[in-house]
């Protein structure tokens, strides 16, 4: 059974350790298919980098249970190998909780967990955190182990003799390693769209075939061949084929889970990309536009004088149905403010600037206030947040709450973290919905009916 590499926290070297399977197999013509727990988009971008198939999420609170075990079943049985990568620490869930948490999504596939420990500046310690973590939860299986930060054959060798009486088996001691190192920014690792630094794949798949026991490994990578039958339908919605939908997607924009663009596709919708960053205009057939989230604080320059793109989108706004998710919004709005104080002008649809602020992260539970193209009125569903730039201009002054014609902007929906009481957010019309929160499609056929049934109208300019 497919192992989940986990850890006590987070950067104990979970990524770096699914990497260096993922590229050992690769360097052995092996067929790995990798997934991550959580809304991750960076290191499922990572793990999708190396020549192996798309690395997918799985995620119990943003698509539920069944949608998790379907998804692992489907793509899994296709390749001989398969792992998942955990999020945080093994047990950290939603607020408090273990709820959503590595160790859930392990029960819940039955998946034995490979235990990721910094070992810098411990010996015996060691003992103390794989017994409690091994201990804390007996449905739990934690029958390997891997040791990060082993930089001396002494080290090693305390270590050995520390867990010669335990029933766990020590699958590797890893080095300090500059080359194996992952760049990292403020919202975790940097983007391989983004980075210049590729890894390295023939050195990964050495320093693993030096440092690891890939034949004790492989044990624990066989993919199940489990077959599941999907409970997700999409058969009975009517796609009109000369609306295609076009999406941006580029070293700016590129937080998108790989099955939504799958399942537009499945269901019949053409897809078309665009590029803000080489400034190009929206293609013409397109009706809708999505622009997910992603980075546009960081070339807020570039699109500023990306003027073909934000001409064309301007003029899109009169005709088409526009989606935008976190980044995506920003540039809807008049400016975004760089961390240096500079405005640089967006496209001015919205009438709102972006500016650094605190971490916003997290799951977010959604009531619908109003029937809008995502949401219907008191509808529920789920997303999340994971952004440091805020909203600066005041959007109520634009009576967002109280008018209940749909060509002037409102609130779609009210929003609340595990700690925090419901708040209004989000911006939308009936020809837009622009928001902090990142939804999952795939997972919700409900907002799944309502988006398309969006994206299939077309505007005429006096709508």
């Amino acid at each position: 059974m497919p192992c989940v590499i986990s850890s006590p926290s987070t950067d104990s070297g979970k990524t770096t350790v699914s990497l260096l399977i993922s590229c050992w197999a690769f360097s052995k013509g092996i067929k790995l298919q990798t997934f991550k727990v959580g809304p991750d988009y960076l290191d499922q971008q990572q793990l999708s980098s190396i020549g192996q198939p798309i690395c997918r999420n799985l995620d119990i609170f943003l698509c539920g249970k069944e949608w998790v075990q379907e998804s692992y079943f489907k793509h899994s049985s296709k390749y001989e190998f398969s792992l998942i990568e955990g999020a945080m620490g093994l047990f950290d869930g939603l607020g408090s909780t273990t709820f959503s948490s590595t160790a859930n999504v392990a029960k819940l596939l039955n998946a034995p967990v490979i235990f990721v420990v910094n070992a810098r500046g411990q010996v015996a310690s060691l003992l103390a955190t794989v017994r409690g973590f091994r201990d804390f939860d007996s449905k739990l299986s934690i029958p390997a182990i891997i040791f990060n930060n082993v930089n001396s054959d002494r080290h090693k060798n305390l270590i050995e003799e520390v867990f010669k009486n335990e029933n766990i088996v020590i699958l590797g001691f890893l080095p300090c390693d500059s080359k194996i190192t992952l760049n990292k920014a403020n919202l975790g690792l940097i983007s391989p769209l983004e980075n210049s630094k590729e890894i390295d794949v023939e050195y990964f798949a050495s320093f693993a075939e030096r440092n690891l026991d890939v034949f004790s490994l492989s044990k624990f990578l066989i993919s199940p061949q489990q077959k599941i039958s999907s409970s997700f339908g999409f058969e009975a919605f009517k796609i009109d084929k000369s609306k295609p939908i076009a999406i941006a997607e580029d070293k700016i924009f590129h937080f998108q889970y790989p099955e939504t663009k799958e399942f537009l596709s499945d269901i019949g919708i053409p897809l078309i990309s665009w590029s803000i960053f080489d400034d190009e205009e929206i293609p013409n057939e397109a009706s809708s536009l999505i622009i997910p989230g992603g980075f546009p604080e960081k070339y807020a320059d570039h699109i500023s004088n990306s003027r073909k793109s934000l001409n064309s989108l301007r003029n899109f706004r009169k005709n088409g149905f526009i989606y935008a998710e976190c980044g995506g919004m920003m540039i809807l709005g008049d400016f975004i403010k760089d961390e240096n104080g500079n405005n640089h002008k967006m496209s001015g649809i919205l009438p709102f600037s972006s500016k650094k602020s605190r971490l916003s992260v997290g799951y977010r539970y959604i009531e619908g206030l109003k029937d809008t193209p995502i949401i219907k009125k008191n509808q529920l569903i789920r997303g999340h947040e994971f952004h440091y730039w805020e909203i600066e201009n005041n959007l109520s002054e634009f009576d967002l709450r109280n008018t209940e014609d749909q060509n002037k902007l409102c609130y779609p929906w009210k929003v609340k973290s595990w700690e925090t009481e419901y708040i209004n957010e989000g911006v939308f019309d009936n020809k837009l919905h622009a928001s902090w929160i990142h939804l999952h499609f795939p997972s919700s056929p409900e907002v799944a009916k309502n988006f398309i049934e969006a994206t299939q109208i077309v505007y005429s300019n006096d709508s």
